[in-house]
Protein backbone atom coordinates (compact mmCIF):
# COMPACT_ATOMS: atom_id res chain seq x y z
CA UNK A 1 0.00 0.00 0.00
CA UNK A 2 1.34 3.26 -0.62
CA UNK A 3 2.16 5.56 1.79
CA UNK A 4 0.10 8.72 1.80
CA UNK A 5 2.88 12.05 0.88
CA UNK A 6 3.40 14.88 3.70
CA UNK A 7 3.53 17.83 1.51
CA UNK A 8 -0.02 18.69 2.08
CA UNK A 9 0.92 18.52 5.43
CA UNK A 10 3.35 21.83 5.11
CA UNK A 11 1.10 24.66 4.19
CA UNK A 12 -0.49 23.36 7.91
CA UNK A 13 2.73 22.70 9.60
CA UNK A 14 3.72 26.36 8.55
CA UNK A 15 0.52 27.67 9.59
CA UNK A 16 0.93 26.40 13.08
CA UNK A 17 4.35 27.66 13.10
CA UNK A 18 3.30 31.43 12.31
CA UNK A 19 0.78 30.99 14.60
CA UNK A 20 2.71 30.14 17.21
CA UNK A 21 5.09 32.74 16.76
CA UNK A 22 2.26 35.60 16.58
CA UNK A 23 1.01 33.83 19.88
CA UNK A 24 4.77 34.23 21.11
CA UNK A 25 5.29 37.64 20.47
CA UNK A 26 1.78 38.77 21.39
CA UNK A 27 1.35 41.57 23.49
CA UNK A 28 1.50 40.64 27.62
CA UNK A 29 1.42 42.07 30.82
CA UNK A 30 5.08 43.80 31.38
CA UNK A 31 6.61 44.77 34.82
CA UNK A 32 8.50 47.71 34.67
CA UNK A 33 11.35 47.42 36.57
CA UNK A 34 13.57 50.20 35.74
CA UNK A 35 13.61 53.74 37.51
CA UNK A 36 10.49 55.45 36.51
CA UNK A 37 10.53 58.95 38.79
CA UNK A 38 9.42 59.60 41.84
CA UNK A 39 7.70 57.09 43.41
CA UNK A 40 8.26 57.08 47.64
CA UNK A 41 5.89 54.24 48.42
CA UNK A 42 7.30 51.66 45.98
CA UNK A 43 3.97 51.26 43.88
CA UNK A 44 4.25 48.30 41.60
CA UNK A 45 5.05 49.21 37.64
CA UNK A 46 2.89 47.04 35.02
CA UNK A 47 2.07 47.73 31.89
CA UNK A 48 0.31 46.57 28.94
CA UNK A 49 1.31 47.72 25.33
CA UNK A 50 -0.97 46.28 22.74
CA UNK A 51 0.80 45.51 19.34
CA UNK A 52 -1.10 47.28 17.60
CA UNK A 53 -0.54 51.38 19.03
CA UNK A 54 -2.97 53.44 18.08
CA UNK A 55 -1.07 56.84 17.01
CA UNK A 56 -0.07 59.29 20.13
CA UNK A 57 -2.21 56.54 21.76
CA UNK A 58 -4.09 57.55 24.62
CA UNK A 59 -3.48 55.96 28.01
CA UNK A 60 -5.69 54.36 30.34
CA UNK A 61 -4.72 53.80 33.87
CA UNK A 62 -6.43 50.73 36.10
CA UNK A 63 -5.92 50.28 39.57
CA UNK A 64 -6.87 47.00 41.24
CA UNK A 65 -9.30 46.63 44.24
CA UNK A 66 -8.71 45.66 47.97
CA UNK A 67 -6.70 42.23 47.80
CA UNK A 68 -5.87 42.58 44.07
CA UNK A 69 -2.96 42.89 42.05
CA UNK A 70 -1.81 44.62 38.89
CA UNK A 71 -2.08 41.04 37.13
CA UNK A 72 -5.75 40.12 38.74
CA UNK A 73 -7.11 43.85 37.21
CA UNK A 74 -5.52 42.78 33.97
CA UNK A 75 -6.45 39.54 34.17
CA UNK A 76 -10.37 40.41 35.53
CA UNK A 77 -11.52 43.20 32.94
CA UNK A 78 -11.84 43.66 29.43
CA UNK A 79 -9.36 46.77 29.18
CA UNK A 80 -6.75 44.71 27.44
CA UNK A 81 -8.92 43.43 25.32
CA UNK A 82 -10.40 47.44 24.40
CA UNK A 83 -6.82 48.33 24.22
CA UNK A 84 -5.46 45.74 21.51
CA UNK A 85 -9.04 46.78 19.71
CA UNK A 86 -8.57 50.32 20.00
CA UNK A 87 -4.78 50.78 20.53
CA UNK A 88 -4.60 52.30 23.83
CA UNK A 89 -1.92 51.63 26.36
CA UNK A 90 -2.82 50.49 30.03
CA UNK A 91 -0.95 51.01 33.02
CA UNK A 92 -1.43 48.64 36.05
CA UNK A 93 -0.45 49.89 39.11
CA UNK A 94 0.09 47.17 42.21
CA UNK A 95 -0.35 48.52 45.50
CA UNK A 96 2.40 48.59 47.57
CA UNK A 97 0.53 47.65 51.10
CA UNK A 98 1.52 44.23 51.86
CA UNK A 99 -0.92 43.63 54.33
CA UNK A 100 -4.18 44.11 52.47
CA UNK A 101 -3.18 45.44 48.73
CA UNK A 102 -5.54 48.51 49.56
CA UNK A 103 -4.46 51.82 48.36
CA UNK A 104 -3.11 54.52 49.87
CA UNK A 105 -6.39 57.40 49.80
CA UNK A 106 -6.16 58.42 53.47
CA UNK A 107 -2.14 60.27 53.71
CA UNK A 108 -1.58 64.12 53.12
CA UNK A 109 1.05 63.00 50.59
CA UNK A 110 -1.17 61.05 48.31
CA UNK A 111 -4.12 63.49 48.81
CA UNK A 112 -2.13 66.51 47.89
CA UNK A 113 -0.52 67.34 44.45
CA UNK A 114 3.30 66.51 44.03
CA UNK A 115 3.18 65.43 47.78
CA UNK A 116 3.93 61.89 47.40
CA UNK A 117 1.83 58.68 48.36
CA UNK A 118 0.56 56.15 45.81
CA UNK A 119 -0.65 58.71 44.11
CA UNK A 120 2.54 60.64 42.72
CA UNK A 121 4.34 57.01 42.18
CA UNK A 122 1.27 56.21 39.68
CA UNK A 123 1.86 60.17 37.63
CA UNK A 124 5.19 59.26 37.61
CA UNK A 125 4.16 56.11 35.76
CA UNK A 126 1.89 58.13 33.45
CA UNK A 127 4.89 60.35 32.82
CA UNK A 128 7.33 57.57 32.10
CA UNK A 129 4.77 56.08 29.39
CA UNK A 130 4.01 59.38 27.34
CA UNK A 131 7.87 60.03 26.86
CA UNK A 132 8.35 56.04 26.38
CA UNK A 133 5.31 55.72 23.53
CA UNK A 134 5.26 59.14 22.42
CA UNK A 135 1.17 58.94 24.02
CA UNK A 136 -1.20 61.84 24.01
CA UNK A 137 -0.58 63.88 26.94
CA UNK A 138 -4.35 65.09 26.84
CA UNK A 139 -5.73 61.98 26.44
CA UNK A 140 -5.12 60.36 30.29
CA UNK A 141 -7.67 58.61 31.99
CA UNK A 142 -8.27 56.56 35.35
CA UNK A 143 -10.78 54.15 36.34
CA UNK A 144 -10.61 51.76 39.51
CA UNK A 145 -13.30 49.58 40.81
CA UNK A 146 -13.39 49.25 45.10
CA UNK A 147 -10.15 50.63 46.82
CA UNK A 148 -9.27 51.21 43.09
CA UNK A 149 -12.62 53.48 42.85
CA UNK A 150 -11.39 55.20 46.03
CA UNK A 151 -7.94 55.85 43.98
CA UNK A 152 -9.56 57.02 40.82
CA UNK A 153 -11.33 59.88 43.07
CA UNK A 154 -7.93 60.63 44.62
CA UNK A 155 -6.30 61.01 41.23
CA UNK A 156 -8.89 62.97 39.77
CA UNK A 157 -9.19 65.42 42.73
CA UNK A 158 -4.90 65.69 43.43
CA UNK A 159 -3.95 66.25 39.24
CA UNK A 160 -6.38 67.67 37.73
CA UNK A 161 -3.96 69.10 35.40
CA UNK A 162 -2.50 65.28 34.48
CA UNK A 163 -6.36 63.55 33.60
CA UNK A 164 -8.51 64.27 31.26
CA UNK A 165 -11.78 61.89 32.98
CA UNK A 166 -12.23 59.40 35.78
CA UNK A 167 -14.42 56.29 36.51
CA UNK A 168 -14.61 55.42 39.73
CA UNK A 169 -16.63 51.98 40.50
CA UNK A 170 -18.10 51.66 44.44
CA UNK A 171 -15.85 54.10 45.47
CA UNK A 172 -15.87 57.44 48.01
CA UNK A 173 -15.32 61.10 47.68
CA UNK A 174 -12.21 62.36 47.76
CA UNK A 175 -10.52 62.79 51.00
CA UNK A 176 -13.25 60.75 52.78
CA UNK A 177 -10.52 58.66 53.47
CA UNK A 178 -8.37 60.81 55.64
CA UNK A 179 -7.17 59.58 58.63
CA UNK A 180 -8.60 61.52 61.60
CA UNK A 181 -6.31 64.59 62.89
CA UNK A 182 -2.24 64.50 61.97
CA UNK A 183 -2.86 61.77 58.63
CA UNK A 184 0.90 63.01 57.93
CA UNK A 185 2.25 59.10 56.19
CA UNK A 186 -1.01 57.76 57.81
CA UNK A 187 -0.69 55.35 54.16
CA UNK A 188 -2.73 52.68 55.22
CA UNK A 189 -5.77 53.80 57.52
CA UNK A 190 -8.95 52.17 57.05
CA UNK A 191 -11.47 55.24 57.86
CA UNK A 192 -14.73 53.12 58.96
CA UNK A 193 -17.00 56.33 59.09
CA UNK A 194 -16.24 56.93 55.27
CA UNK A 195 -16.88 53.58 54.80
CA UNK A 196 -20.59 53.14 56.87
CA UNK A 197 -21.44 56.54 55.09
CA UNK A 198 -20.87 58.70 58.20
CA UNK A 199 -18.96 60.80 56.51
CA UNK A 200 -21.05 63.60 54.81
CA UNK A 201 -20.49 67.35 53.65
CA UNK A 202 -21.76 69.70 51.71
CA UNK A 203 -20.78 69.99 48.42
CA UNK A 204 -19.19 73.91 49.35
CA UNK A 205 -17.07 71.82 51.97
CA UNK A 206 -16.25 69.03 49.84
CA UNK A 207 -15.75 71.35 46.62
CA UNK A 208 -13.14 72.95 49.25
CA UNK A 209 -11.21 69.49 50.27
CA UNK A 210 -10.89 68.59 46.42
CA UNK A 211 -9.40 72.18 45.98
CA UNK A 212 -7.24 72.31 48.65
CA UNK A 213 -5.36 69.27 47.46
CA UNK A 214 -3.96 72.03 44.85
CA UNK A 215 -3.79 75.08 45.83
CA UNK A 216 -3.62 78.00 43.88
CA UNK A 217 -4.85 75.71 40.77
CA UNK A 218 -7.58 77.15 38.37
CA UNK A 219 -7.25 75.63 35.57
CA UNK A 220 -9.22 73.34 33.64
CA UNK A 221 -10.86 69.65 35.42
CA UNK A 222 -11.41 66.36 34.32
CA UNK A 223 -15.43 65.32 33.73
CA UNK A 224 -16.18 62.51 36.01
CA UNK A 225 -18.75 59.13 36.80
CA UNK A 226 -19.20 56.98 39.24
CA UNK A 227 -20.90 54.02 39.70
CA UNK A 228 -22.31 52.48 42.64
CA UNK A 229 -24.61 49.32 44.22
CA UNK A 230 -27.47 50.58 46.42
CA UNK A 231 -26.99 47.38 48.52
CA UNK A 232 -23.52 48.19 48.57
CA UNK A 233 -22.17 46.47 52.01
CA UNK A 234 -18.90 47.34 51.69
CA UNK A 235 -18.82 50.90 50.97
CA UNK A 236 -21.89 52.52 52.48
CA UNK A 237 -24.46 53.59 49.21
CA UNK A 238 -24.25 56.98 50.92
CA UNK A 239 -21.05 57.79 49.50
CA UNK A 240 -22.64 57.93 46.27
CA UNK A 241 -24.71 60.90 46.90
CA UNK A 242 -21.83 62.46 48.98
CA UNK A 243 -19.77 61.95 45.46
CA UNK A 244 -22.44 63.54 43.40
CA UNK A 245 -22.26 66.43 45.96
CA UNK A 246 -18.71 67.15 45.76
CA UNK A 247 -18.08 66.65 41.58
CA UNK A 248 -21.08 68.76 40.86
CA UNK A 249 -19.55 71.60 43.28
CA UNK A 250 -15.94 70.77 42.17
CA UNK A 251 -17.27 71.57 38.43
CA UNK A 252 -19.61 74.57 39.17
CA UNK A 253 -22.85 72.05 38.47
CA UNK A 254 -26.18 72.07 40.07
CA UNK A 255 -26.72 69.56 41.88
CA UNK A 256 -30.00 69.13 40.09
CA UNK A 257 -29.65 66.42 37.27
CA UNK A 258 -30.60 67.60 33.76
CA UNK A 259 -31.40 64.04 32.54
CA UNK A 260 -32.24 60.94 33.89
CA UNK A 261 -32.46 57.38 32.07
CA UNK A 262 -33.65 54.04 33.68
CA UNK A 263 -32.38 50.75 32.91
CA UNK A 264 -28.60 51.64 31.65
CA UNK A 265 -25.98 50.23 30.49
CA UNK A 266 -28.31 47.18 32.38
CA UNK A 267 -31.50 46.67 33.31
CA UNK A 268 -31.93 48.36 37.24
CA UNK A 269 -29.01 51.18 37.15
CA UNK A 270 -30.57 54.37 36.56
CA UNK A 271 -27.97 57.33 34.91
CA UNK A 272 -28.34 60.61 36.16
CA UNK A 273 -26.43 63.30 34.00
CA UNK A 274 -25.64 66.69 35.31
CA UNK A 275 -24.22 69.69 33.30
CA UNK A 276 -25.31 70.92 29.65
CA UNK A 277 -22.66 68.55 28.14
CA UNK A 278 -22.77 66.00 30.90
CA UNK A 279 -19.82 66.59 32.56
CA UNK A 280 -20.70 64.26 35.33
CA UNK A 281 -22.75 60.75 35.61
CA UNK A 282 -23.74 58.99 38.12
CA UNK A 283 -25.28 55.72 37.90
CA UNK A 284 -27.27 53.81 40.82
CA UNK A 285 -27.56 50.29 40.86
CA UNK A 286 -30.41 49.31 42.43
CA UNK A 287 -29.86 46.31 44.71
CA UNK A 288 -26.51 45.74 43.41
CA UNK A 289 -24.00 44.88 46.07
CA UNK A 290 -20.12 45.86 46.47
CA UNK A 291 -19.26 43.25 44.17
CA UNK A 292 -20.49 45.55 40.76
CA UNK A 293 -20.34 44.47 37.53
CA UNK A 294 -17.91 46.69 36.09
CA UNK A 295 -19.39 47.77 32.55
CA UNK A 296 -16.25 48.61 30.30
CA UNK A 297 -17.45 49.17 27.52
CA UNK A 298 -19.28 51.88 29.02
CA UNK A 299 -16.20 53.32 30.35
CA UNK A 300 -14.14 53.41 27.00
CA UNK A 301 -17.32 55.81 25.19
CA UNK A 302 -17.46 58.26 28.21
CA UNK A 303 -13.39 58.51 27.65
CA UNK A 304 -13.24 58.30 23.93
CA UNK A 305 -10.89 55.60 23.89
CA UNK A 306 -13.17 53.90 20.94
CA UNK A 307 -12.06 57.13 18.80
CA UNK A 308 -9.11 57.23 16.54
CA UNK A 309 -8.30 60.40 14.61
CA UNK A 310 -8.50 63.52 15.20
CA UNK A 311 -11.63 65.54 16.94
CA UNK A 312 -11.43 62.62 20.02
CA UNK A 313 -12.15 64.31 23.58
CA UNK A 314 -9.32 65.35 25.36
CA UNK A 315 -7.89 67.29 28.36
CA UNK A 316 -8.60 71.13 27.66
CA UNK A 317 -11.55 70.13 25.58
CA UNK A 318 -14.70 71.84 26.73
CA UNK A 319 -15.68 72.19 30.15
CA UNK A 320 -18.68 70.99 32.36
CA UNK A 321 -21.15 74.50 31.23
CA UNK A 322 -20.04 73.67 27.39
CA UNK A 323 -16.75 76.09 27.58
CA UNK A 324 -14.12 76.40 25.17
CA UNK A 325 -10.75 75.00 25.19
CA UNK A 326 -10.06 75.66 28.67
CA UNK A 327 -6.39 76.64 29.75
CA UNK A 328 -3.24 74.47 28.84
CA UNK A 329 -1.03 72.42 30.23
CA UNK A 330 3.02 72.54 30.37
CA UNK A 331 3.99 68.58 31.38
CA UNK A 332 7.83 67.95 31.37
CA UNK A 333 8.90 64.48 30.64
CA UNK A 334 11.93 62.17 30.69
CA UNK A 335 14.55 61.16 27.62
CA UNK A 336 14.37 57.31 27.12
CA UNK A 337 16.40 54.84 25.51
CA UNK A 338 15.83 51.53 24.58
CA UNK A 339 18.69 48.86 24.31
CA UNK A 340 18.83 45.13 23.04
CA UNK A 341 21.86 42.80 24.07
CA UNK A 342 23.04 40.38 22.41
CA UNK A 343 20.84 37.71 23.59
CA UNK A 344 18.03 39.68 22.55
CA UNK A 345 16.36 41.24 25.70
CA UNK A 346 15.55 44.75 25.69
CA UNK A 347 15.60 47.08 28.42
CA UNK A 348 14.60 50.25 28.95
CA UNK A 349 15.99 53.05 30.93
CA UNK A 350 14.53 56.48 31.70
CA UNK A 351 17.66 58.85 31.50
CA UNK A 352 16.21 61.99 33.20
CA UNK A 353 13.67 62.20 35.41
CA UNK A 354 10.01 61.47 33.64
CA UNK A 355 8.39 64.34 35.80
CA UNK A 356 8.12 67.58 36.31
CA UNK A 357 7.05 66.98 40.28
CA UNK A 358 9.62 67.52 42.74
CA UNK A 359 9.42 66.16 46.32
CA UNK A 360 9.55 68.75 48.91
CA UNK A 361 12.14 69.03 51.53
CA UNK A 362 10.52 68.39 54.68
CA UNK A 363 11.96 67.09 58.06
CA UNK A 364 10.19 64.06 57.66
CA UNK A 365 11.77 62.06 54.28
CA UNK A 366 8.98 60.97 52.39
CA UNK A 367 10.60 58.13 51.14
CA UNK A 368 11.99 56.74 54.65
CA UNK A 369 7.90 57.12 55.52
CA UNK A 370 7.13 55.09 52.62
CA UNK A 371 9.09 52.37 53.92
CA UNK A 372 6.52 51.96 56.33
CA UNK A 373 4.54 49.08 54.62
CA UNK A 374 7.56 47.43 53.89
CA UNK A 375 7.81 47.20 57.35
CA UNK A 376 4.67 46.92 58.37
CA UNK A 377 3.86 43.31 59.41
CA UNK A 378 5.70 42.57 63.05
CA UNK A 379 6.74 39.13 63.68
CA UNK A 380 3.59 37.29 65.63
CA UNK A 381 1.59 40.91 65.32
CA UNK A 382 0.00 43.42 62.60
CA UNK A 383 0.74 47.08 62.55
CA UNK A 384 -1.71 49.69 63.70
CA UNK A 385 -4.17 49.95 61.16
CA UNK A 386 -2.86 47.01 59.53
CA UNK A 387 -5.51 44.22 58.07
CA UNK A 388 -6.46 41.14 60.64
CA UNK A 389 -9.11 39.93 59.34
CA UNK A 390 -11.47 38.96 56.59
CA UNK A 391 -12.58 36.61 53.92
CA UNK A 392 -9.47 34.97 52.29
CA UNK A 393 -6.89 37.34 55.11
CA UNK A 394 -4.10 34.70 56.04
CA UNK A 395 -1.96 36.99 57.98
CA UNK A 396 -1.37 38.22 61.47
CA UNK A 397 -4.43 38.64 63.57
CA UNK A 398 -3.75 40.66 67.00
CA UNK A 399 -1.68 43.31 68.29
CA UNK A 400 -0.68 43.44 71.97
CA UNK A 401 -1.77 46.87 72.33
CA UNK A 402 -4.53 47.50 70.36
CA UNK A 403 -7.76 45.47 69.14
CA UNK A 404 -8.73 44.00 65.96
CA UNK A 405 -12.00 45.57 65.00
CA UNK A 406 -14.07 43.92 62.31
CA UNK A 407 -16.04 46.36 59.85
CA UNK A 408 -17.55 43.30 57.62
CA UNK A 409 -17.05 39.84 56.28
CA UNK A 410 -13.86 41.46 54.01
CA UNK A 411 -12.17 43.46 56.52
CA UNK A 412 -10.84 43.64 59.61
CA UNK A 413 -8.02 46.33 60.92
CA UNK A 414 -6.05 46.99 64.06
CA UNK A 415 -7.37 50.02 65.61
CA UNK A 416 -6.85 52.02 68.90
CA UNK A 417 -8.25 50.68 72.21
CA UNK A 418 -9.64 54.14 72.33
CA UNK A 419 -11.10 55.72 68.98
CA UNK A 420 -9.79 58.64 67.23
CA UNK A 421 -11.83 61.57 67.60
CA UNK A 422 -12.22 63.51 64.57
CA UNK A 423 -12.38 66.42 66.42
CA UNK A 424 -8.90 65.77 67.64
CA UNK A 425 -6.48 68.32 65.30
CA UNK A 426 -3.37 67.94 67.06
CA UNK A 427 -2.94 64.76 67.99
CA UNK A 428 -0.67 62.96 65.77
CA UNK A 429 -2.27 58.90 65.64
CA UNK A 430 0.74 57.56 64.66
CA UNK A 431 1.76 57.84 68.38
CA UNK A 432 -0.29 54.90 69.07
CA UNK A 433 2.28 52.23 68.71
CA UNK A 434 1.41 48.51 67.84
CA UNK A 435 3.81 46.56 69.07
CA UNK A 436 4.51 42.27 68.20
CA UNK A 437 1.91 39.80 70.61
Amino acid sequence: MKLPTTAPLLPAITTLLLTLTTLTAAATLTQITTSFGPNPTKVGFFIYVPDALAPSPPILVNPHWCHGTAAAAYAGSQYATLASKHGFIVIYPNSPNAADQCWDVSSSQTLTHALGGDSLGIISMVQWTLAKYSADPKRVFVTGVSSGGMMTNVLIGSYPDIFAAGSAWAGVPFGCFAAPGNNTSIYGYWNADCATGKVTHTSTEWTNIVKAAYPGYTGWRPKMQTFHGTSDETLDYKNFGEQIKEWTGVLGLSSTPVSTVANTPLSGWTKTSYGPNGWFEAYSAQGVTHNIQVQADTVVSFFGLDCKGSGCFGWGQGGPNGGGAGTTSTTKTAAVSTTTSAAGVTSTVATTSPTSFVLPDTKTSTTAAATSFATSLQPLGQSLYGQCGGIGYTGPTSCQTAKCTTYNTYYAQVRDSIKPNPLWSNTDIRSFKCVPT
